[in-house]
């Protein structure tokens, strides 16, 4: 039979018995998860709250898309609004009103993205602690992750061949560490207050055989060393806190008070696969409205598009106590715990 004549192969649908029969041990222990959580949460004497999905901004992170949509008012008059790519702003808004333990499972939506690890639309738990320090996050993390795996049944965090046990104690590394140890440079060279050099970075980027363009910016740079040389390397036996970021690299993060170069923020890696995002929440409204307008210029660089700044959320921050919070890929907690290898497999409706 020529090529020709053959029909294309077409997928079954995720509501089709043989493949929901397939995904059903990972939903069930996706409820299993969900419930220990929930139940972790309230012992820390959290409340849980409930961010509205609607937002003026999805938020003003550079490379974030976010869905946008009108709100038609009954006069006819119409408004863009966009689903909210995290429950932060609402969060934040909320413990300016005087919470101080929270957290979300909220469903978040985030466009170009897709594949083994990414959905359009998915779940993140985020979670704030008023007036304690970022570091605490990393109890909260080793406690939570063990609790799910126990509720899943498993030994072991596993993705694509690679283990991380999720009962022993977290490695933290910092940043720059990590780029010394896998990557063999000295990235604080490049790093200056307020300032960065892009072309040193490109030559170190080089010297490593990762590629480099003539547009790259030394974000752009980051990133690629990042992907390529540090993550595979990350959370391989036991939990890795790649910690204490440059202050380029955390918008959202206030700056460490040992080094102003850097900022409180730390990312939690098993498996080589990001699991969360967590900052000592930056509350200074003018710096992060400068952050913001300097992440849509670069968006606008990039995508042709910026988002509007919400400004409801920077007098919210004003009057934000200090704080912490970090945002966990649920989904993927799930899949490293329940043995899943694709995203869609935890997810009980996956977008077509």
């Amino acid at each position: 039979m020529s090529s020709k004549s053959q029909k294309p192969e077409i997928s079954s649908p995720w509501w089709a018995p043989h493949v929901h029969a397939d995904r059903r041990p990972f939903l069930a222990a996706r409820g299993r998860i969900t419930a220990a959580c929930r139940a972790w949460f309230a012992s820390e004497e959290f409340s849980e709250v409930e961010p509205g999905i609607l937002q003026v901004s999805p938020g003003n992170e550079a490379h974030i898309a976010g869905f946008g949509t009108d709100i038609i008012d009954p006069d006819g008059g119409q408004r863009r609004v966009y689903l909210h790519s995290s429950p932060e702003f609402v969060c934040k808004k909320l413990l300016a009103a005087g919470e101080e333990r929270i957290f979300a499972l909220s469903r978040v939506f985030r466009n170009r993205e897709r594949g083994p690890l990414h959905h359009p639309e998915f779940t993140m738990l985020e979670w704030y602690r008023a007036k304690t320090p970022y570091g605490a996050l990393i109890e909260d993390c080793r406690a939570l992750i063990a609790a799910a795996a126990q509720a899943a049944g498993s030994a072991a965090l596993v993705w694509r061949g690679k283990t991380a046990d999720p009962f022993a104690e977290p490695e933290r590394l910092s940043v720059a560490e990590a780029f010394e140890r896998f990557a063999g440079i000295d990235l604080m060279a490049s790093v200056g207050v307020g300032e960065l050099d892009r072309d040193r970075l490109a030559r170190d980027t080089a010297g490593v055989g990762v590629r480099v363009t003539e547009d790259d910016t030394w974000s752009d740079l980051f990133s690629k060393l990042i992907s390529e040389k540090i993550e595979p390397s990350l959370g391989l036996g036991q939990i890795t806190v790649l910690d204490e970021y440059p202050a380029a690299e955390a918008a959202l993060a206030r700056r460490c008070g040992h080094d102003p170069r850097l900022s409180e923020r730390f990312e939690l890696y098993a498996c080589g696969v990001e699991l969360a995002n967590a900052f000592g929440e930056l509350t200074d409204a003018a710096e992060q409205r400068a952050r913001f307008e300097a992440e849509m210029v670069e968006r606008r660089r990039i995508y042709g598009e910026a988002y509007p700044i919400d400004e409801d959320f920077l007098a919210a921050l004003a009057e934000m106590p200090e704080a912490s919070g970090i945002a966990l890929g649920f989904e993927r907690l799930v899949m490293l715990c329940a043995g899943a290898q694709r995203i869609e497999q935890v997810i009980w409706s996956p977008v077509p």
